[in-house]
């Protein structure tokens, strides 16, 4: 698709995100008779995940994105190929986006630095709200292994505020 952009004399504006919609593309495949598009395993998804990351910013000229992760890895790559680069924190073709009441602990040290960092919030009927927040918290196996982590930090914070 960033060919076709380019063939049009756009800029390519986009959002990647990991995981979404995982059995919904693995059941769509099988009926359509074509392999699954999603990766068998999760190092192979975040191999892919940075490495996109690593092209667009290679073609930061023509492209505008929003890396959409609570992964901790994937921020720090985008943060050190901003910095690698030269590139100002809040550069207005690189944003960051955590989902509102997760990975807090990123967005804000992201925020602090300068980066061009946002909180998303899904919005809609409870009947279809609902369903979609426990399907991410289901598929995003990275945040699950960074909860302790993060339960850490809000402690942290919580005896950093009380010794004030």
């Amino acid at each position: 698709h960033h060919r076709i952009a380019l063939d049009m004399g756009v800029k390519f504006g986009l959002k990647i995100v990991r995981g979404a919609y995982m059995e919904i593309e693995r059941a769509r495949a099988a009926e359509m008779g074509y392999p699954s598009p999603i990766q068998p395993d999760k190092p192979a998804t975040d191999h892919d995940f940075n490495e996109v990351i690593r092209y667009f910013m290679d073609h930061l000229d023509t492209i505008h994105f929003m890396v959409a992760t609570h992964n901790e890895v994937s921020s720090q790559l985008l943060a050190q190929l901003i910095d690698e680069r030269g590139l100002p924190h809040d550069h207005p073709h690189i944003y960051f986006s955590q989902l509102y009441g997760m990975s807090d602990h990123i967005t804000f040290n992201l925020a602090e630095k300068g980066y061009n960092v946002v909180k998303y919030v899904p919005y809609g009927e409870v009947k279809t709200m609902m369903p979609y927040l426990f399907r991410r918290a289901e598929e995003n196996t990275s945040v699950k292994g960074q909860s302790s982590r993060e339960l850490k930090l809000i402690e942290k914070e919580v005896r950093r505020r009380k010794g004030k």
